[in-house]
């Protein structure tokens, strides 16, 4: 498997950043990533896995970063004649315990209106808010405009 430079680089961050931890250490936002954008004209979107590891649910209520002025939780799902639809979600609750991942063709991040293009090898900050008032800031690596997984 042959890698890019920036994508040697995207990957050597993924695995050097430690977990972002948030509410008392609760959550754990693993794994982040995204693909390279063509312009602004069309959306982003961003991956990763929230672990809940505290003994109560958390619920995300929104989301925020520089780089969209309306980033978003996206469901995918496919109906029984094949037909794929996103569906925006308000919130996305995380039960105790367990890990939401947040994956190309499920739930995932969508980053609607652009305010710069997102290059591959660059980083962005993104913030998830939950229902209690507590926040995370991940650093989102940016990969390859064809990345479908981290290791890509």
């Amino acid at each position: 498997m042959r890698f890019s430079a920036t994508t040697a680089l995207a990957l050597a961050l993924l695995t050097a950043a430690p977990p972002v931890l948030a509410g008392g250490e609760d959550v754990v936002a693993r794994d982040a990533w995204s693909r390279a954008s063509i312009g602004t004209s069309r959306p982003g979107a961003a991956y990763m896995t929230l672990q809940n590891n505290g003994g109560e649910p958390v619920v995300v209520t929104g989301l925020r970063t520089d780089l969209a002025m309306m980033p978003m939780i996206h469901a995918t799902a496919t109906d029984e004649h094949g037909v794929s639809r996103m569906t925006h979600m308000e919130e996305l609750e995380i039960p105790a315990g367990e890990a939401v991942a947040l994956a190309p063709g499920g739930l995932h991040l969508m980053l609607m209106d652009l305010q710069r293009p997102m290059v591959e090898g660059e980083i962005f900050s993104l913030t998830v808010d939950f229902s209690d008032g507590e926040k995370i800031s991940v650093e989102v690596p940016i990969l390859g405009i064809a990345a479908r997984v981290p290791a890509d």
